[in-house]
């Protein structure tokens, strides 16, 4: 190759105690295009993770730290038992004529005394047919007297006891809308 002389210019002047003339650059790495690619591909899915982890969070979705809730008490099982030895009250609070009486014939019918049942109409109606009862002890009594009329929830309650008379033993019997069937022109 024949050799070529260029024109003198600036740089030709450069003087001769400067150990360095140029611009020194460090040789570039040679990387591997799949090595880029595959660190690109791996911080793609690590976003993309936290992303759909974050809206699952924010969404609440998923709880990271769960409010432990207190375990319920087993429920003690109570053993209805039918005793005469208690008054009861029944209150119609249906809204239909002839419940209370109608109870109460079942309850003499099962060996209660026509005086120790008394029957009445309460002044507005109730959603549940509920048999109360004064003390905790008295539980198994009103299980039998709402097992004996065919059902009924049972809940303790000393608001239906005779005033004046705290020894009394009485049950309170108030007749729901759950113990009247629809009639047949209201279903049309």
């Amino acid at each position: 190759m024949p050799r070529t002389t260029y024109p003198r210019d600036r740089f030709d002047d450069v003087p001769a105690s400067r150990d360095r003339v140029g611009a020194h650059r460090a040789e570039n790495p040679h990387m591997r295009g799949w090595i880029v690619f595959l660190w690109a591909a791996i911080a793609t899915i690590v976003l993309i993770a936290v992303g759909i982890f974050g809206t699952l969070v924010v969404s609440g979705r998923i709880v990271l730290f769960p409010t432990p809730t207190a375990s319920a008490a087993p429920t003690p099982t109570i053993t209805p038992v039918v005793d005469t030895s208690y008054t009861v009250l029944v209150i119609n609070a249906t809204g239909v004529d002839g419940q209370a009486t109608a109870v109460k014939d079942v309850l003499v019918q099962a060996k209660w005394s026509a005086d120790s049942v008394l029957a009445s109409d309460a002044g507005s109606t109730f959603p549940t047919t509920t048999v109360y009862y004064p003390l905790p002890e008295d539980a198994p009594a009103a299980a039998g007297v709402a097992k004996l009329i065919g059902g009924a929830k049972i809940a303790q309650s000393d608001k239906y006891q005779p005033a004046g008379d705290p020894e009394a033993q009485q049950l309170a019997i108030v007749l729901g809308t759950d113990r009247v069937a629809p009639s047949p022109t209201a279903t049309k």
